[in-house]
């Protein structure tokens, strides 16, 4: 993990087309500005994992499914 010290109005730069701002600093919480392309999807960590487990389970569900159809 790389970490680095930013502050306010400060910004950093990932692979020449993602820009991510320090907006605001307000005791512990930090806003953050994003700039991406559309097609760069971004999502807080608890909601990106919530999204892979009901991938995981919806894959799971439809594979169960597909089975009972095959040998039903």
């Amino acid at each position: 993990m790389l970490a680095l010290s930013r502050r306010k109005d400060e910004a950093l730069v990932i692979n020449n087309n993602i820009e991510i701002t320090v907006l605001d600093i307000k005791g512990e919480q930090v806003k953050l500005g994003i700039s991406a392309p559309k097609e760069v999807p971004i999502y807080r960590k608890e909601v990106y994992v919530q999204i892979q487990q009901a991938n995981n389970e919806a894959m799971n569900a439809d594979s169960l499914e597909s089975l009972k159809n095959l040998f039903g």
